[in-house]
């Protein structure tokens, strides 16, 4: 199959004049006007990792408090405070946003486009993304973090309990980061349905294209449900409503309801792209491609729409109807049915292949270990009768980070270590990967299993500190320990992109010679990312017997020109232009920004705040009249 050049190879007369009007323009104006969809990803992937290293300090300091009983290391505010900013750091600023930007480069190149869609809505995203999670941890450093959990339940974070403004910046931080997964799902949405390469039908997209579409949809139908509940709590504590006040008419459930209603589908929106990582790994390293890929793609679906039904297992503490508990329990058995066909037709694809044992396979099969474990204690908590004796222990965190580490991390550090090429265009170093593998996967077991049988034993979370004589203390240093060991790992991974990223392998665009169209581009891509955008001939156009997929030529070279493809075959549509970088993306996100976090301490602020948002948007929207017209002459079919 072909190995095209790096980018250490010089260019073609055409490829040269596309790359000048594809890439991002120079200099600070340049920087903060850049719209290239794989210069966002890489600051959100950045970005997204920052925050998950902070996350994982937090939690360090979590454990070290918790080492041995009655230590007093910090006061139990303080201690209220690590705790929910490392929550609520590791669920609305690390899981999904990292996932997204994964595939915000990734997707345009695996279904053969140029671009994002929305590539000046993309940049938006990422500096809503940004400037929520920059106003969460400046509120934390001048001491008025959020204490109240990162699940936030009333009444402990209504007015009356948790007074200040404590509360309000994580409700606030809620609506950036929401905002911009909505953003990112409609682009991704968009980008798959329009702009995939001629000839790839529905039923040759890659497995991960599949399984970011589901969660696309799947945010666009749960986000909605955190925002609403998110922004009734801040109005609740500013202006004195009272959605989740009994004593007017209000209902503590409520939030419940609103909260896990996004909460339980924001597990799997964490867990169905980690599972098209998966499919790539396996496919490339088994030499072979996935078996069963119908099957492969309706689980996918199933895992989805299952997902919808099982928020109420979070609740079996409250008095729901004992009836309506009963038909959650069901659902949540069920939803193993289709992660159980998933591993099946990965553990037949292995079993028949020619296995190639690198980093990013040590991190799938380390998956399948931990996320079994997970599961079995998923079915396990999905019993009403066991949930009312470990809800509030320990054992449910187990849980929680056997399901979220296992199903997520796992895979993602395996993709960082496979698709590490193609971003930086050099292998990273396969003696580390090997460490950090062995210390990630120890480390974790030796973290997180031992807290299964402290909940068993009674330990509750959420606690600060814990009397002596109670038996915990062995299992809580061996936890801590187990931490430290995740930390290293964590380091000799930051060790090996720093070092592989200047004097890592020269990888060419194919060093694993996988079969998708992402390998097809140069390493790292093409501004444009493909100078002729490639015709698909199957679902792995690289290993079809050419080897070299043909080519659509004619598109301009001195403006953004894209293909768009019908919805269901992808057959040849339009040829419309994209927009050319912008400052007005960051000066409107800037506007929102000032809108947003005003209303914490005004609700004034929504009224004046609104005012630069508008300015912004319209001059952002405001027609070009020579790109309109330059945009009505390419929309012909080719």
């Amino acid at each position: 199959m072909r190995n095209m050049p790096s980018t250490r190879e010089p260019y073609s007369v055409e490829a040269e004049r596309l790359a000048h009007t594809w890439r991002d323009r120079t200099g600070l104006i340049g920087w903060l006007s850049a719209i290239n969809h794989k210069t966002i990803a890489i600051r959100f992937i950045v970005t997204t990792m920052g925050f998950f290293l902070a996350a994982g300090v937090l939690a360090l300091l979590i454990r070290l408090q918790l080492t041995r009983p009655d230590n007093h290391l910090m006061g139990p505010d303080f201690y209220n405070q690590l705790f929910t900013m490392h929550g609520s750091t590791m669920m609305f600023l690390f899981a999904v946003p990292v996932m997204q930007a994964v595939a915000s480069y990734l997707v345009p190149l695996m279904v053969g486009a140029r671009s994002l869609a929305f590539p000046r809505m993309n940049a938006f995203a990422w500096w809503i993304f940004l400037m929520g999670g920059l106003m969460l941890y400046i509120a934390f450093f001048l001491n008025i973090g959020p204490d109240a959990g990162w699940f936030a339940y009333v009444p402990l974070s209504g007015p009356d309990y948790s007074p200040g403004k404590r509360v309000d910046f994580w409700a606030q931080m809620i609506t950036f980061t929401e905002l911009s997964a909505l953003l990112e799902a409609i682009i991704l949405i968009t980008t798959i349905f329009k702009l995939r390469a001629p000839g790839m039908a529905l039923n040759r997209m890659p497995l991960y294209v599949w399984t970011m579409l589901v969660t696309s949809f799947m945010v666009l139908f749960a986000m909605p449900a955190v925002m609403l509940g998110s922004t009734a709590l801040i109005t609740d504590r500013l202006v004195g409503t009272h959605f989740y006040n009994p004593a007017e008419g209000g209902d503590v459930l409520l939030w419940q309801h609103l909260f896990w209603f996004f909460g339980h589908p924001e597990v799997y929106l964490i867990f169905i792209p980690p599972l098209g990582f998966i499919s790539s790994i396996i496919a490339t390293f088994s030499r072979r491609p996935v078996y069963g890929y119908p099957a492969m793609v309706l689980a996918v679906i199933g895992t989805a729409f299952f997902a919808f039904g099982l928020w109420v297992h979070h609740m079996y503490a409250t008095d729901v109807p004992e009836l309506g508990k009963s038909f959650f329990t069901a659902s949540s058995a069920l939803i193993a049915i289709p992660t159980a066909i998933q591993i099946f037709c990965w553990i037949a694809t292995l079993w028949t292949g020619r296995l190639s044992f690198k980093t990013p396979l040590m991190f799938c099969l380390g998956f399948f270990f931990i996320l079994t474990l997970g599961g079995l204690t998923g079915v396990m908590l999905a019993s009403v009768a066991l949930d009312l004796q470990v809800h509030d222990t320990y054992f449910v965190v187990a849980h929680l980070h056997y399901v979220l580490i296992g199903g997520a991390v796992f895979p993602l550090f395996g993709a960082f270590y496979y698709w590490f090429p193609k971003f930086t265009g050099r292998l990273m170093n396969e003696r580390l990967g090997h460490w950090n593998f062995w210390l990630f996967f120890i480390g974790f077991n030796v973290a997180f299993f031992p807290m299964h049988l402290l909940g068993l034993q009674g330990m509750p979370r959420r606690v600060w500190t814990y009397p002596s004589g109670m038996g915990w203390d062995g299992m809580n240093l061996l936890a801590t320990i187990g931490s430290g060991i995740i930390g290293v790992s964590v380091l000799l991974f930051l060790i090996n992109v720093i070092i592989s990223r200047k004097h890592g392998t020269l990888a060419g665009a194919n060093p694993w010679g996988a079969g998708t169209l992402e390998w097809l581009a140069h390493s790292p891509p093409h501004p444009a990312n493909f100078v002729e955008p490639p015709v698909c001939g199957g679902r792995y156009p690289l290993w079809q017997p050419d080897g070299i997929p043909a080519t659509v030529r004619g598109l301009a070279a001195d403006q953004r020109q894209v293909l768009t493809t019908t919805v269901m075959d992808a057959e040849l549509d339009l040829r419309p232009l994209l927009p050319k970088p912008s400052i007005w993306p960051f000066l409107a996100a800037l506007a929102v920004t000032t809108l947003f976090i005003g209303t914490i301490f005004t609700p004034w602020a929504l009224i004046w705040g609104a005012v630069p948002v508008a300015i912004t948007m319209t001059a952002w929207f405001w027609p070009n009249r020579r790109v309109t017209e330059n945009a009505k002459r390419s929309e012909v079919r080719p």
